[in-house]
């Protein structure tokens, strides 16, 4: 759209004889390049309506720049679509268009995250009691006085004013108050590694308290200080074969423990195979 031409401010009933006007000459128009400079005109009109009326919907989430530009294509869009005559003025046309289409624009593109289509239209009809019941009652109304004015449960209100939060959610990396305290995610509930294997820890300890000090040794060698079963041969001046049958004979015990003696089908633990044919 060009630059917007230089209007002298007019009275509201000037601007309709204006506006009567330029409908006719947009009807009389013959060719596309006739109609455009006309339209355009029309349209720059009625951009202080837009500015207006997108002004309505400010603190919900939404840039106040991209309300605008929303509505100013639906004021172009109301224009190419107003036939005079059939409503009282442009004026009363243009505002429902401009309307309808502000409230699709937050519908179907204003979530960050998107609720079901019954919360954002229970969150409508929320919006447009909660005005007349505070004139009614002089006060804040309830949930309870939001459900049955709708009527839905306090429930479903509650969930709206949940799903409310879609338009603009706090992101995990954004501090509480101030930047030296932790991020949001700080605060959330993560898996932790340690307390998933204390019940193991737990029980482990309690088996090899059944072993002797020399099996506890030889476990340790192998599984703690990584040694190979010829290593730990060589340092007890046993064969390979020797120890590998000691270390199966002590995992098959301590899988009959942890298990409660639920051994595995083919006899052989397969901890016990895997720990008896490592080198």
């Amino acid at each position: 759209m060009s630059q917007a031409p230089q209007h002298p401010r007019l009275s509201f009933a000037e601007r309709d004889a204006e506006t009567s006007e330029l409908f006719r000459r947009l009807a009389a128009a013959r060719t596309p390049e006739d109609s455009e400079p006309i339209v355009e005109e029309i349209v720059h009109l009625y951009l202080d309506l837009c500015s207006s009326m997108a002004g309505r919907y400010d603190g919900r989430g939404v840039e106040h720049d991209d309300l605008v530009q929303v509505a100013r294509l639906a004021l172009v869009k109301a224009v190419r679509r107003y036939e005079p005559g059939h409503a009282p003025s442009f004026a009363a046309y243009a505002v429902p268009t401009i309307s309808g289409e502000l409230k699709r624009w937050f519908r179907d593109r204003g979530w960050v995250v998107r609720p079901p289509r019954r919360l954002q239209e229970l969150r409508a009809n929320l919006q447009s009691v909660r005005g007349r019941l505070e004139q009614e009652l002089g006060a804040t109304p309830t949930d309870a006085e939001l459900a049955q004015a709708v009527g839905a449960s306090v429930e479903e209100v509650r969930e709206v004013a949940t799903a409310a939060t879609g338009f603009r959610p706090l992101s995990l990396d954004c501090s509480p108050s101030d930047e030296d305290r932790p991020g949001l995610s700080a605060f959330l509930a993560a898996d932790d590694d340690d307390l998933v294997g204390a019940d193991d820890r737990v029980c482990l300890a309690e088996a090899l308290t059944e072993l002797d000090d020399d099996e506890r040794e030889l476990l340790l060698m192998r599984y703690v200080e990584g040694m190979t079963q010829r290593e730990i041969g060589e340092v007890r001046g046993v064969s390979q074969m020797q120890v590998s049958r000691t270390l199966r004979r002590i995992t098959v015990r301590l899988h009959e423990q942890l298990t409660e003696h639920d051994v595995d089908p083919t006899g052989q633990p397969d901890v016990g195979e895997e720990m008896s044919t490592a080198s």
